[in-house]
C-alpha cells in the first residue's frame, strides 16, 4: 500500500519565521515575526505540513554550537504553541565552505540555495514537493524551493543581498509579510480546485 503524501509549506528561520536579529545567539531574543502564528494556523487547517528549513553557519563560524541550536528550536517551538502551531519539522544545516571550525567547514547540500533540507523532509514527512511551497526572505530561499520542485513565495522585506536573477532564483510570487504570503497561498490554492 502506498504511503498517503502531503503538502507543506517549507518556511526560512530568520526573517521570515521570527524577526531578523542578526548573528543571534540568545535564544531568549527570538520573537516571532508580526502575524506568523495566525498565518501558520491557517496553512495548516489547510492541510501543509509546516516545516522550518534554515540555514545556521553561524555554527561553522564559531559563532553558535548545535546544543544552541536545540535551545533556540525549543523557543522556537514553545512560541508557536502558545500560538496554537505546531511545527512538523526542523532541519538546518551547520556548514559553510568558508566556516572556521574544522568540522562544519564544506560545502554541504543541505545548505541553501541547495535543496537537500527540503528533499530531506519530503522523505522523513512523505511529502509531495510538487504540492509544496517554499517561504524565505532570500534569493536562496527561492532557489532552493524552485530546485526541489516547490512553488516560492520571496518575503521581500529588505534582507536579500544577493539579487542575481536567473530563472532558479526567480520566485513565484513575492509578498511583504508571512500574512500576506498564506493569503496569497490561499488564493492560488483555491483556484486550484476550481
Amino acid at each position: 500500500m502506498a504511503h498517503q503524501t502531503h503538502p507543506a509549506v517549507f518556511l526560512d528561520k530568520d526573517g521570515t519565521l521570527i524577526e531578523h536579529v542578526p548573528a543571534n545567539v540568545d535564544a531568549t531574543r527570538i520573537c516571532l515575526a508580526e502575524g506568523a502564528g495566525e498565518a501558520l494556523r491557517r496553512l495548516a487547517a489547510r492541510g501543509f505540513r509546516l516545516v522550518v528549513v534554515s540555514n545556521q553557519a553561524e555554527v561553522a563560524h564559531g559563532l553558535l554550537t548545535e546544543d544552541a541550536l536545540v535551545v533556540a528550536e525549543r523557543r522556537l517551538r514553545q512560541l508557536l504553541r502558545r500560538e496554537g502551531v505546531e511545527l512538523d519539522g526542523f532541519y538546518y544545516c551547520p556548514y559553510h565552505p568558508e566556516g572556521t571550525v574544522p568540522a562544519y567547514t564544506r560545502h554541504s547540500d543541505c545548505r541553501k540555495p541547495e535543496p537537500g533540507m527540503l528533499l530531506q523532509a519530503a522523505r522523513d514527512l512523505n511529502i509531495d514537493l510538487s504540492r509544496s511551497w517554499m517561504i524565505g526572505d532570500a534569493l536562496d530561499d527561492v532557489e532552493a524551493g524552485n530546485r526541489a520542485g516547490c512553488r516560492t513565495v520571496l518575503l521581500d522585506v529588505g534582507n536579500e543581498t544577493e539579487r542575481l536573477p536567473t530563472p532558479m532564483r526567480t520566485p513565484d510570487f513575492i509578498a511583504k509579510t508571512l500574512v500576506e504570503a498564506e493569503m496569497l497561498i490561499a488564493e492560488k490554492e483555491q483556484m486550484a480546485l476550481v
